[in-house]
């Protein structure tokens, strides 16, 4: 029998479960990019916004090569091109992106370095954001989902998905990575905390962001979390620790973060000059470059020293065809910017529940008026319940909403008979709600958040902001369907914590539809709407009329849903029109009782029903507009230009608004009652209108 070649042992050789040369390629790859945009794009003005990888691009590559379960997904940031790479985006709508051309992420509409890659196939790179720290509570929203399809709806093919977020050094100060963190260990749930800490946030060293400048260190004793760090310029180390942060998220299905200290061999941007820094510190940065590690590693071991240069010369021409690819590419046509706000047909490529097969039951705007007149809360409770029991997608969650049904009432009961994975409390954090729901919707359920009072959402103000642009800036690729539950507006009392409107702030939000029920049935038949529908919706509940009296209506079926921007005359005349919603409209109308007018309730005020307005003051001639919220840049102001610039030549009066004075709400009964329209105030603006 032949003897076996003797083989000798090779200390440290490099890990064989590494595709070391696709590393290589795509390292070349990586750097011939970041070269081609500093020496040359830039300079032309054909670049506007360029952030480099260099030093980040090693720990990068190797952390995209294990992401390989179909229902992975990644959310990184303005420096994360090297993961796309390694994802399988192409460098030609990576560089046309970067140019701002037709096609790519986003059609030209955001910056070429904000990036997304809906992957129907493989791992994904959910939309990434310009803000920092924006993208840890979406990602969690993910890991989320995954254990959600897998424990509750028992979909084997989740059992080992993950969620990866990846932050630098400086975004470990921001809310979303504290708010992501909170959820993900006090849930449990498949997510790593990817950390690239290169010293500073800009120029502001790590020190100020965190004690030490170590998150790793600071967070050794956070309950759940499994910690590892080490030198993401060591090509051993980092493959290594990084299978091994992945592999126990997969197998563990709990929270790690990972933190590698990596040098940015480059500014933050290309106009940052680092003159912040020493010269000994940038010789010592550079000495730290992974590309040179990674040929020390891997030649001759793995790749010859002709090889390596093979890959670096096949990635240069790469990146040069890219670049002719991507300059050729046109600028998109203007007029289609407008395109893609809200759902127009075209189906997104990812997120929401449409995009998972699901196809909502029969509807009509035929309301059923038999039965017992029901408060708001009952209104909206029993929605929720229906569309719970027929949508297993349908997921509520918010602070109190559990066993204490809600400040409110709204959520009594639903959690006891659907369980606490679906109906279940937060942390206080309304970041993480919102940024959470954005993340549970990328993956297709349909979250339904609660924020307490309007006032709340402040702190939530970016991930709304972001998540209602996410179809738009996306160019359709993405989006991320909603029902955000908000109870707002005065309620015996007043104060300005809880009883503010502020309506406008969300229809300024592009993305976001807004409803407005003024009573139990349009509660109920916007909200079904909402819920079946392919929009994010702020669905605004007036605390003044979840019990009053006027507002009860029998509940209208199963099956009612109204559209939104379809207003509803509540009183018809032919003097003068009124318009209003939510808790003005039942004071409207007593106001107008007798004054031959047309009360219009809004409903919705995106879209609002202008037609309806706009052919009412043609007929009546004059227009009064009644909302609680304040008179400057109130949402009356939209409507009253509209009106006189579409209807000036009907009017017979100047169009007037009665409002709240430019005030918070007070908190006193007798200051709120003065500041708020009354019956008596209306009464006295139409009446002056209606004698000009």
């Amino acid at each position: 029998m032949a003897q076996a070649a003797f083989k000798p042992i090779i200390r440290n050789a490099p890990d064989a479960s590494v595709d070391w040369r696709r590393v290589a390629y795509l390292m070349h790859l990586s750097r011939a990019l970041d070269e081609m945009e500093e020496t040359r794009l830039v300079p032309e003005k054909k670049v506007l916004y360029q952030f480099s990888a260099r030093g980040h691009d090693m720990a990068q590559i190797l952390l995209g090569s294990l992401l390989t379960d179909r229902h992975d997904a990644t959310c990184g940031y303005y420096r994360s091109r090297p993961l796309l790479l390694s994802l399988g985006v192409d460098p030609t709508d990576a560089l046309g992106s970067a140019m701002g051309r037709a096609g790519g992420y986003s059609d030209g509409r955001d910056i070429g370095v904000v990036f997304n890659y809906p992957n129907l196939e493989g791992a994904s790179a959910l939309p990434m954001c310009g803000g920092v720290g924006t993208q840890y509570t979406p990602t969690a929203g993910w890991a989320q989902a995954v254990k959600y399809y897998a424990g509750v709806l028992g979909k084997t093919d989740y059992a080992e998905s993950i969620a990866v977020v990846l932050g630098g050094d400086g975004s470990v100060a921001s809310n979303g990575f504290w708010s992501a963190l909170t959820i993900a260990t006090t849930q449990s749930l498949p997510m790593l905390f990817y950390i690239e800490d290169n010293g500073y946030g800009i120029s502001v060293p790590s020190t100020v962001q965190t004690p030490g400048g170590n998150i790793a260190a600071n967070l050794s004793g956070w309950k759940n979390l499994t910690i590892f760090e080490g030198d993401g310029t060591d090509p051993a180390a980092t493959a290594r620790l990084t299978s091994e942060a992945v592999e126990h998220v997969r197998h563990s299905r709990a929270p790690v973060l990972l933190r590698l200290t990596v040098p940015r061999l480059q500014g933050h941007s290309f106009q940052d000059t680092q003159a912040y820094k020493s010269e000994e510190t940038v010789r010592g940065e550079w000495a730290r470059d992974p590309l040179p590690r990674l040929k020390d590693y891997i030649v001759p071991a793995v790749l010859s020293e002709a090889e390596w240069d093979a890959a670096n010369e096949e990635a240069r021409q790469a990146a040069e065809s890219a670049r002719i690819a991507a300059e050729a590419r046109p600028v998109a046509v203007p007029e289609t910017v407008t395109r893609h706000v809200f759902f127009e047909g075209d189906e997104q490529v990812m997120g929401g529940q449409s995009r998972h097969g699901y196809m909502a039951p029969e509807m009509t705007e035929t309301a059923e008026t038999t039965g017992q007149r029901i408060n708001m809360v009952t209104a909206i409770r029993r929605t929720l319940d229906h569309e719970l029991s027929v949508n297993e997608r349908v997921v509520l969650f918010g602070e109190d909403i559990g066993p204490k049904g809600g400040v409110h009432a709204v959520t009594l009961g639903l959690q006891e008979k659907f369980g606490r994975e679906r109906v279940f409390d937060t942390s206080l954090s309304e970041e993480g709600i919102v940024g959470r729901a954005v993340g549970m919707a990328l993956a297709g359920l349909m979250p339904v958040p609660e924020i307490q009072f309007r006032k709340y959402a402040e702190p939530a103000t970016e991930q709304i902001n972001d998540c209602g642009t996410i179809r738009w800036r996306t160019n359709n690729r993405f989006a991320a369907p909603m029902v955000l539950r908000m109870p707002g507006g005065y309620f015996k009392c007043g104060d300005p914590w809880h009883s503010q409107t502020n309506e406008v702030a969300f229809v300024h939000q592009p993305g976001w539809k807004v409803a407005v029920p003024s009573n139990a049935a349009d509660a109920v038949g916007l909200l079904r709407t909402s819920l079946r529908g392919n929009d994010p919706v702020i669905f605004f509940e007036h605390r003044a009329m979840l019990d009053h009296a006027w507002a009860r209506r029998p509940y209208p079926g199963d099956a009612y849903a109204l559209p939104f921007g379809k207003a509803q005359f509540t009183r018809r005349g032919d003097r003068i029109t009124l318009v209003t919603w939510g808790a003005m409209v039942h004071r409207c109308e007593e106001a107008a009782d007798g004054l031959s007018a047309d009360v219009i309730d809004l409903r919705t005020l995106m879209p609002w029903d202008k037609e309806a307005v706009l052919s009412s003051v043609r007929r009546t001639r004059r227009c009064l507009i009644v909302h609680e919220d304040l008179g400057t840049a109130g949402f009356g102001a939209e409507i009253s230009a509209v009106v006189a610039d579409e209807a000036f030549m009907d009017l017979d009066a100047p169009v007037s608004r009665l409002t709240m004075p430019d005030i918070p709400s007070p908190h006193n009964p007798v200051l709120l009652d003065w500041a708020v329209p009354s019956v008596g105030r209306i009464r006295a603006k139409l009446e002056a209108l209606l004698e000009f």
